[in-house]
């Protein structure tokens, strides 16, 4: 009698246990592209662009300033 108590408090459980909601694991986004793989964004003058990153050493690299077109030529000449 105590084996057939047993196995249905086992078989019980392992049948609750099926049922268990699956934990969501929160994953950390991917850097954007042109980071550095392992390292933390820093917006250092705190107007919510990345301005750059820090490795895992503690060291600050700047991005790359974004391309500005050159300015448009001045209206000079006989119809400017």
């Amino acid at each position: 009698m105590r084996f057939q108590t047993i196995m249905l408090a086992g078989l019980g459980a392992l049948t609750l246990g099926a049922c268990a909601k699956q934990q969501e694991v929160a994953y950390a986004p991917p850097p954007p592209p042109g980071a550095v793989p392992g390292s933390t964004a820093a917006d250092r003058d705190g107007d919510g662009i990345i301005d750059g990153y820090y490795t895992a050493d503690g060291i600050y690299h700047p991005n790359a300033p974004a391309y500005t077109p050159p300015p448009m030529p001045t209206r000079k000449g006989e119809r400017g």
